[in-house]
Protein backbone atom coordinates (compact mmCIF):
# COMPACT_ATOMS: atom_id res chain seq x y z
CA UNK A 1 0.00 0.00 0.00
CA UNK A 2 0.87 3.58 -0.34
CA UNK A 3 0.57 6.30 2.39
CA UNK A 4 0.37 9.52 1.33
CA UNK A 5 3.11 9.39 -1.44
CA UNK A 6 5.26 7.08 1.22
CA UNK A 7 5.77 3.57 0.08
CA UNK A 8 5.33 1.35 3.25
CA UNK A 9 4.63 -2.72 3.95
CA UNK A 10 0.88 -1.43 5.19
CA UNK A 11 -0.93 -4.71 5.41
CA UNK A 12 -4.13 -2.67 5.10
CA UNK A 13 -5.14 -2.39 1.53
CA UNK A 14 -8.26 0.18 2.38
CA UNK A 15 -5.57 2.45 4.15
CA UNK A 16 -5.41 4.96 1.91
CA UNK A 17 -9.07 5.25 1.70
CA UNK A 18 -9.56 5.85 5.43
CA UNK A 19 -7.18 8.53 6.00
CA UNK A 20 -8.13 10.30 2.63
CA UNK A 21 -10.57 12.36 4.93
CA UNK A 22 -7.60 13.78 6.72
CA UNK A 23 -7.19 17.62 5.20
CA UNK A 24 -3.31 17.57 4.51
CA UNK A 25 -0.56 15.29 4.79
CA UNK A 26 1.96 15.63 7.69
CA UNK A 27 4.59 17.95 6.54
CA UNK A 28 8.33 17.08 5.25
CA UNK A 29 9.55 19.47 7.22
CA UNK A 30 8.02 17.45 10.12
CA UNK A 31 9.18 14.42 9.05
CA UNK A 32 12.97 15.71 8.72
CA UNK A 33 12.40 16.87 12.05
CA UNK A 34 11.60 14.03 13.56
CA UNK A 35 13.53 11.56 11.78
CA UNK A 36 16.04 12.91 14.21
CA UNK A 37 13.85 13.18 17.33
CA UNK A 38 13.84 9.59 17.57
CA UNK A 39 14.19 9.08 21.49
CA UNK A 40 12.23 12.36 21.90
CA UNK A 41 9.73 10.41 19.66
CA UNK A 42 9.28 7.69 21.54
CA UNK A 43 8.79 9.44 24.73
CA UNK A 44 6.31 11.92 23.11
CA UNK A 45 4.79 8.03 21.67
CA UNK A 46 4.54 6.88 25.07
CA UNK A 47 2.60 9.60 26.66
CA UNK A 48 -0.07 9.51 23.22
CA UNK A 49 -1.08 6.14 23.41
CA UNK A 50 -1.14 6.65 27.95
CA UNK A 51 -3.61 9.60 26.92
CA UNK A 52 -5.46 7.91 24.12
CA UNK A 53 -6.02 4.92 27.16
CA UNK A 54 -7.15 7.45 29.63
CA UNK A 55 -9.94 8.99 26.73
CA UNK A 56 -11.12 5.96 26.68
CA UNK A 57 -11.79 6.00 30.17
CA UNK A 58 -12.97 9.21 30.34
CA UNK A 59 -15.55 8.99 27.73
CA UNK A 60 -16.59 5.23 29.61
CA UNK A 61 -16.88 7.54 32.38
CA UNK A 62 -19.13 10.30 31.02
CA UNK A 63 -21.65 7.82 28.88
CA UNK A 64 -22.03 5.01 31.55
CA UNK A 65 -25.93 4.49 29.41
CA UNK A 66 -24.49 2.90 26.50
CA UNK A 67 -23.78 -0.52 27.44
CA UNK A 68 -22.44 -1.25 23.52
CA UNK A 69 -20.12 1.92 23.75
CA UNK A 70 -18.64 1.04 27.48
CA UNK A 71 -17.47 -2.52 25.85
CA UNK A 72 -16.33 -1.01 22.41
CA UNK A 73 -14.11 1.69 24.60
CA UNK A 74 -13.12 -1.03 27.07
CA UNK A 75 -11.05 -3.01 24.43
CA UNK A 76 -9.60 -0.16 22.90
CA UNK A 77 -8.56 1.35 25.99
CA UNK A 78 -6.84 -1.84 26.53
CA UNK A 79 -5.46 -2.16 23.38
CA UNK A 80 -3.68 1.24 24.15
CA UNK A 81 -2.51 0.20 27.62
CA UNK A 82 -0.79 -2.44 25.37
CA UNK A 83 0.97 -0.16 23.06
CA UNK A 84 2.07 2.00 26.05
CA UNK A 85 3.67 -1.22 27.30
CA UNK A 86 5.12 -2.15 24.36
CA UNK A 87 6.55 1.82 23.64
CA UNK A 88 8.15 1.68 26.84
CA UNK A 89 9.79 -1.91 26.52
CA UNK A 90 11.27 -0.35 23.43
CA UNK A 91 12.40 2.99 25.66
CA UNK A 92 14.22 0.03 28.33
CA UNK A 93 16.18 -1.50 25.68
CA UNK A 94 17.32 1.30 24.23
CA UNK A 95 18.39 3.30 27.37
CA UNK A 96 16.30 6.09 27.05
CA UNK A 97 13.82 7.11 30.35
CA UNK A 98 10.75 7.79 30.20
CA UNK A 99 9.38 11.08 31.29
CA UNK A 100 6.21 13.38 31.14
CA UNK A 101 7.18 15.92 28.34
CA UNK A 102 4.93 19.31 27.77
CA UNK A 103 2.34 19.03 25.20
CA UNK A 104 1.88 20.59 21.88
CA UNK A 105 -0.85 22.68 21.17
CA UNK A 106 -2.34 20.17 18.71
CA UNK A 107 -4.98 18.13 21.19
CA UNK A 108 -5.24 20.97 23.41
CA UNK A 109 -6.67 23.34 21.19
CA UNK A 110 -9.19 20.64 19.32
CA UNK A 111 -10.61 19.68 22.60
CA UNK A 112 -11.16 23.55 23.12
CA UNK A 113 -13.84 23.34 20.05
CA UNK A 114 -16.04 20.99 21.51
CA UNK A 115 -19.18 21.95 22.46
CA UNK A 116 -20.33 22.16 25.80
CA UNK A 117 -23.56 21.00 25.71
CA UNK A 118 -24.86 17.83 25.03
CA UNK A 119 -25.13 16.19 22.91
CA UNK A 120 -22.73 17.53 20.56
CA UNK A 121 -20.52 17.43 23.38
CA UNK A 122 -20.55 13.53 22.67
CA UNK A 123 -21.07 14.31 19.52
CA UNK A 124 -17.43 16.37 19.29
CA UNK A 125 -15.35 14.50 21.73
CA UNK A 126 -15.66 11.10 19.16
CA UNK A 127 -14.74 13.34 16.04
CA UNK A 128 -11.89 14.84 17.89
CA UNK A 129 -10.75 11.10 18.78
CA UNK A 130 -11.24 10.23 15.55
CA UNK A 131 -9.05 12.58 14.06
CA UNK A 132 -6.71 12.12 16.32
CA UNK A 133 -6.24 8.40 15.88
CA UNK A 134 -6.47 8.86 11.88
CA UNK A 135 -3.18 11.20 12.27
CA UNK A 136 -1.62 9.08 14.69
CA UNK A 137 -1.71 6.20 11.55
CA UNK A 138 -0.93 8.44 9.19
CA UNK A 139 2.34 9.59 11.08
CA UNK A 140 3.41 6.15 11.63
CA UNK A 141 3.48 5.03 8.23
CA UNK A 142 4.94 8.89 7.18
CA UNK A 143 7.79 7.62 9.56
CA UNK A 144 8.18 4.11 9.56
CA UNK A 145 10.50 4.20 5.95
CA UNK A 146 12.54 6.65 7.86
CA UNK A 147 13.61 4.34 10.55
CA UNK A 148 15.58 1.79 11.78
CA UNK A 149 14.35 -2.00 11.38
CA UNK A 150 13.11 -2.62 14.50
CA UNK A 151 10.64 1.08 14.76
CA UNK A 152 9.73 0.33 10.85
CA UNK A 153 8.52 -3.00 11.67
CA UNK A 154 7.04 -1.53 15.63
CA UNK A 155 5.15 1.67 13.83
CA UNK A 156 3.81 -0.26 10.55
CA UNK A 157 2.13 -2.97 12.91
CA UNK A 158 0.24 -0.33 14.58
CA UNK A 159 -1.42 0.60 11.19
CA UNK A 160 -3.84 -1.28 11.35
CA UNK A 161 -5.25 -0.73 15.27
CA UNK A 162 -4.88 3.11 14.41
CA UNK A 163 -7.06 2.77 11.26
CA UNK A 164 -9.60 0.81 13.21
CA UNK A 165 -9.68 3.06 16.85
CA UNK A 166 -10.51 5.71 13.98
CA UNK A 167 -13.04 4.10 12.32
CA UNK A 168 -14.75 3.02 15.78
CA UNK A 169 -15.04 6.86 16.94
CA UNK A 170 -16.37 7.66 13.56
CA UNK A 171 -19.02 5.79 14.01
CA UNK A 172 -19.63 6.64 17.53
CA UNK A 173 -20.11 9.82 16.73
CA UNK A 174 -22.45 9.49 14.09
CA UNK A 175 -24.32 7.09 16.40
CA UNK A 176 -24.61 9.96 18.83
CA UNK A 177 -25.65 12.76 16.45
CA UNK A 178 -28.72 10.29 15.95
CA UNK A 179 -30.53 11.60 12.45
CA UNK A 180 -28.68 14.53 12.36
CA UNK A 181 -25.70 14.52 10.22
CA UNK A 182 -21.92 14.83 11.37
CA UNK A 183 -20.33 16.31 8.10
CA UNK A 184 -20.17 19.94 9.28
CA UNK A 185 -18.98 19.28 12.43
CA UNK A 186 -16.17 16.86 10.74
CA UNK A 187 -15.21 19.71 8.46
CA UNK A 188 -14.77 22.65 11.01
CA UNK A 189 -12.69 20.03 13.73
CA UNK A 190 -10.74 19.26 10.06
CA UNK A 191 -9.87 22.70 8.93
CA UNK A 192 -8.96 23.49 12.55
CA UNK A 193 -6.75 20.46 12.67
CA UNK A 194 -4.57 21.46 9.24
CA UNK A 195 -3.77 24.74 10.51
CA UNK A 196 -2.13 23.12 13.25
CA UNK A 197 -0.31 20.40 11.03
CA UNK A 198 0.79 22.90 8.51
CA UNK A 199 1.43 26.19 10.64
CA UNK A 200 5.11 25.52 12.82
CA UNK A 201 4.54 24.87 16.67
CA UNK A 202 7.06 25.39 19.57
CA UNK A 203 8.21 21.94 19.93
CA UNK A 204 8.79 18.97 18.27
CA UNK A 205 5.87 16.35 19.19
CA UNK A 206 3.99 13.17 17.27
CA UNK A 207 1.23 15.83 16.64
CA UNK A 208 0.88 19.30 15.86
CA UNK A 209 3.15 20.97 13.32
CA UNK A 210 6.59 21.20 12.49
CA UNK A 211 9.22 22.68 15.31
CA UNK A 212 9.76 26.63 14.55
CA UNK A 213 12.99 27.90 13.64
Amino acid sequence: ATLRGCPTTVPAPDLDALLAFLPCPTPDAWVAAARWETALLLVDHANCERKAATTALALMQRYTDDLALLDRLSRLAREELRHFEQVVALLRRRGIAYRRLSASRYASRLHAAVRRDEPGRRVDAMIVAAIIEARSCERFGRLAPHLDAELRDFYTSLLASEARHYRLYLELADKAAGKASIDDRVARFLALERELVETPDDVLRFHGGPPGA
